[in-house]
């Protein structure tokens, strides 16, 4: 007779759902380890998670991905999970991605570099030489992250310490005087909350790489992915079990990990202990005694990137087409400086995007707009806590600061669509509290621990901790995104199975 759930030792005990730890799951579930993973809310993913209001679907964090061309290193990740040829995807248009001024000018990314670089020098002739050079430069940066090209390394996720201290802005800004050549390379940076004085050069190449490298919408939601994952984990004997909040941790006598205690009072044993969620609450959850102070200061110390205030729409039916390509919206020309925005200008940068839902088809059912927010802006109900599995009440006053936002966000993008109003059926929104609440940070940060190029060493963060079976994933150790998460798993992972048989599995896959 098989035990029931908690009542066997599992060889890993996996905190939050999201991404990291689901591929951290499916990873060790491949290499025949007993896993578990245990998630607080009614739905796991984490940013992964969508949503519907009426019959509309909406996802909250992955509107597009990069790296799915044939060969691209997402695409084999996917393969070797065995979950590519499941999901439901779109590729976008040759020219996926428009970095559009108030002006109204507008400058098309087009997927491959060849064809990116040939774009942008249609339009900046005289800057020939800075773009190509730009190309190189996000070429070589990334051949210095061996996981990103399916190598392993003795030294590490990264290869060469100097790449990290490259600043991004700096970086661009030393290749060309035009202005707005400089506006335009940056022009997506609110894919990592771009900070003029922090991001180093590294995060913006290996992110543009990505979406240059084959950029696709999931047709009906993000969500299909986390659906996949736990099929799979479920078909190679591993549990996920919802509405199981982990609040702290029992210990054996030599310090090791003995089990997490569920807010339930239930308590869950294992002999390995991965956490999914922020390095910062993983302290809460596993107690603060555990850590040395010097790491526990400089954990709690780091800043989080910004938060973020979503948007979606949707369409009365057959009014709005369908646009397969993305548009970033900057009514500045210095789009590094919209993240730290002043409340007169708000929203100065948005990110403009219309889900592809497959019973519309050419039509758009709806469209979600992405600025952002700082989380001081809600920090008046920061007490109040509202999910589906925790439902709770936000008073008036919430409401009406949403309905403003919602009217500024509206009356941004009319200016760019004119006439958008009149099609419009219904408006929703997320703030930075309800981020934090359904992922699980303190602040509602989009994208975890801000990356520092003045001093990296500080922001980074090792997947083990000096609790020697307690260990980290996600956005927060490698880098954020679809790519990047999975990239931190199977960090994670290399401790407990041949890292070198294990990414050739994922070349042969």
């Amino acid at each position: 007779m098989q035990a029931a759930p908690f009542e066997k030792e599992y060889d890993f005990v996996i905190v939050g759902s999201g991404l990291g730890g689901l591929a951290c799951a499916l990873i060790l579930a491949m290499e025949n380890y007993s896993v578990i993973v245990l998630e607080k809310n009614h739905q796991i993913g984490g940013h992964l998670q969508v949503y519907s209001r009426g019959k509309s679907i909406f996802d909250t964090g992955v509107h597009y991905v990069g790296s799915l061309d044939k060969g691209e290193n997402l695409y084999q990740f996917f393969k070797y999970f065995g979950i590519f040829d499941q999901l439901k995807m779109k590729r976008l248009d040759e020219e996926f991605d428009v970095i559009r001024f108030e002006d109204g000018s507008e400058y098309a990314y087009a997927q491959g570099f060849e064809a990116f670089a040939a774009k942008l020098i249609s339009y900046f002739p005289d800057e020939a030489e800075a773009i190509n050079t730009y190309c190189e430069k996000i070429l070589e940066v990334c051949s210095k992250f061996p996981l990103y090209n399916l190598e392993t390394s003795t030294e590490g996720y990264y290869m060469e310490s100097e790449m990290l201290t490259i600043n991004a802005h700096d970086y661009i800004a030393s290749l060309t005087d035009n202005v707005r050549l400089r506006n335009v390379l940056a022009g997506s940076n609110l894919l990592y909350a771009g900070s003029r004085r922090k991001t180093p050069f590294y995060v913006h190449a290996l992110i543009m790489k990505s979406y240059l490298s084959g950029a696709y919408k999931f047709i009906d939601g993000g969500s299909q992915i986390a659906i996949q994952f736990s099929r799979a984990i479920r078909q190679r004997g591993g549990l996920i079990v919802k509405h199981k909040k982990a609040v702290s941790a029992n210990y054996h006598e030599n310090g090791l990990v003995k089990e997490v205690v569920l807010e339930n009072g239930e308590v869950v044993r294992g002999k390995q202990f991965i956490s999914n969620v922020h390095p910062a609450v993983t302290i809460d959850i596993f107690g603060e005694d555990r850590f040395l102070n010097i790491y526990k200061n400089r954990i709690q110390g780091l800043e989080n990137t910004v938060s973020t205030f979503l948007v979606h729409v949707t369409f009365h039916e057959k009014s709005f087409k369908y646009l397969n390509h993305n548009i970033y919206f900057h009514d500045t020309d210095n789009v590094w400086d919209t993240v730290d925005y002043e409340q007169e200008n708000w929203p100065q940068t948005s990110f403009i995007c219309t889900p592809y839902i497959s019973k519309t088809g050419e039509y758009a059912d709806s469209m979600s707009i992405m600025t952002y927010m700082r989380a001081s802006e809600t920090a008046k109900w920061e007490e109040t806590f509202s999910t589906i599995a925790e439902p709770g009440q936000r008073d008036e006053e919430y409401k009406a600061f949403k309905r403003q936002k919602e009217e500024q966000v509206v009356n941004k993008i009319e200016s760019v669509f004119p006439g958008i109003k009149s099609k419009i059926k219904a408006v929703h929104s997320a703030t930075p509290l309800t981020f934090r609440d359904y992922i699980g940070n303190k602040d509602g940060s989009m994208y975890g621990i801000m990356k520092d190029s003045v001093s990296p060493a500080r922001t980074q963060i090792n997947t083990k901790t000096k609790i020697p079976n307690l260990h980290l994933t996600g956005q927060n150790i490698s880098l954020h995104g679809i790519l990047g998460v999975t990239v931190s798993a199977f960090i994670t992972c290399f401790p407990f199975v041949d890292k070198e048989k294990l990414i050739q599995k994922v070349k042969n896959a």
